[in-house]
């Protein structure tokens, strides 16, 4: 559960943003789309993989770049 305390002085509007921010970062809304619709474990392992295959791939990129420094 999330909590923000507001500070005195803080407007409704702050206090508001800060809430969203906390739960942009703790990830909710990324685990509430994901859990909408059921998705199947081979897409599950797919989309997995074609994760770890871009990370990668940004990895090789970034030594690319210092080495050319």
């Amino acid at each position: 559960m999330i909590f923000v305390k507001a500070q005195p002085g803080d407007t409704t509007d702050s206090v508001i943003r800060k809430f969203t921010k906390k739960v942009i970062m703790e990830g909710l809304l990324l685990e509430f789309k994901q859990k909408e619709f059921y998705q199947k474990p081979a897409e599950k392992r797919k989309e997995h993989n074609k994760e770890i295959q871009r990370r990668q791939k940004a990895r090789k990129r970034a030594r690319a770049r210092v080495s050319k420094i």
